[in-house]
């Protein structure tokens, strides 16, 4: 959860009245200096000022400014990596998280170079990247930098960020210590994330170099990307959180799902990881960009609350004696998905297409149909889908029959 912030400002010949919303919601005030922002905060980054009159053109400039350009933090260079208070999500931009993406994608990038065949999942759809963002080392840093790529390439790059148990621990390891500067506990002792030595050292000497040339062109992209969804989140969240549950016959989790938004995520650009239910986004994946970004977060925070209906299609071909269909439910989630979200974003007007995808019209196209998921390999589930399901979802069916009649068509 979002921890609640402290602060304690100089004072300036400048200076405003900030209400910071605390991790409880309530409103804190907080005498600052315009250059602070009371930079000693942690966890409460979105704030609503109160200030004189005559001063309300300097609040359109300023509160845009105050996630695209994070502050000098010193020894906390995750300062501000919790973003709140929002309902059913708790965003973060974490340092160590996005370290250990961004050596993960490099290193699976070199694999893929090397690759006789020159084909991987690791290259994926083309990424937001600035032009600038390739740094400039030197040859210390390069070789430094070049040594924790290396090392993930030899113990990583063969393992799955979503299967691979071993990395799912080690992401959900480096967000719980993301207020860390440092993971040995040599200068802190509470910040000892009990690694293997040689996997702590590799990522705080890589930790430097990361922190100089690439984590603020990479924790920018992270607050342009919570900047942008936030609004849909607050309006929307509570409605389409309990819509989805409801849909799945279950409970939305009573805590805050973790979102990690990271400049890297594995090929698919998301993935979702449970025990605990943590969220991996990328937020230079052009698959996630816009009001689109909105559906990806509730697709993949679906993972966590559809086990219902897996079961339902396991023990309706049992029952019948048909063989478990391969990512029917994943297609069903994907489709549910789409179809909750659809009139939501209708209004935004950024992409158009029908159900079936193949007539243009007005409202929001489904991630799904905009990809090509179906014509992947999905598009029987997909008539079953629009079939069976879709009177469920309209509620013209119950859940039971949805299902049954799914795998019977099968």
């Amino acid at each position: 959860m979002a921890k609640q912030s402290t602060c304690a400002a100089e004072r300036s010949s400048t200076q405003f009245n900030a209400v910071f919303l605390s991790a409880n919601g309530n409103l804190r005030p907080c005498q600052a200096a315009a250059s602070d922002l009371c930079a000693g905060s942690v966890g409460a980054s979105i704030v609503q000022f109160v200030m004189r009159r005559g001063a309300q053109f300097g609040l359109l400039f300023l509160l845009p400014l105050l996630l695209l350009f994070p502050l000098q933090a010193g020894a906390r260079p995750q300062y501000g990596s919790t973003y709140g208070p929002l309902p059913v999500f708790e965003l973060h931009s974490g340092f160590w998280v996005n370290l250990h993406h961004t050596l993960y994608h490099e290193a699976r990038q070199r694999a893929a170079a090397s690759a006789p065949d020159n084909t991987s999942k690791a290259s994926g759809p083309p990424l937001k990247i600035a032009p600038e963002a390739k740094p400039t080392l030197t040859a210390s840093e390069q070789k430094s930098w070049d040594d924790a790529v290396t090392y993930y390439a030899a113990n990583y790059t063969g393992k799955d960020l979503l299967f691979s148990t071993e990395l799912i621990q080690l992401k959900d390891q480096l967000g719980d210590f993301e207020d860390c500067d440092e993971l040995s506990g040599r200068k802190r002792k509470f910040c000892d994330a009990g690694m293997p030595a040689k996997l702590t050292q590799v990522l705080e000497s890589a930790a430097s170099i990361y922190r100089a040339h690439l984590w603020p062109q990479h924790d920018r992209a992270n607050r342009r990307w919570i900047l942008r969804v936030a609004p849909l989140v607050r309006e929307q969240g509570v409605g389409l959180s309990e819509r989805l549950a409801d849909i799945y016959q279950t409970r939305w989790p009573r805590e805050k799902i973790r979102v990690d938004v990271s400049a890297y995520a594995n090929w698919a650009g998301a993935y979702t990881t449970v025990d605990p239910l943590r969220v991996t986004i990328s937020s230079l994946d052009s698959r996630n960009q816009g009001p689109e970004a909105l559906e990806v977060l509730f697709h993949e925070a679906s993972h966590g609350i559809a086990e219902p209906v897996q079961a339902a299609i396991i023990r309706e071909c049992r029952q019948r004696d048909k063989a478990i269909p391969r990512d029917l439910w994943h297609a069903l989630v994907f489709y549910t998905t789409g179809e909750v979200i659809r009139p939501v974003l209708a209004s935004s007007g950024e992409t158009a297409g029908d159900r079936d995808g193949s007539v243009p019209g007005g409202g929001y196209t489904p991630y799904a149909v905009r990809e090509g998921l179906y014509q992947r390999g999905w598009n029987d589930y997909f008539k079953l889908l629009q079939r069976f399901w879709q009177p469920y979802l309209d509620g013209h069916a119950t859940f039971d029959d949805a299902v049954a009649r799914m795998v019977s068509s099968l």
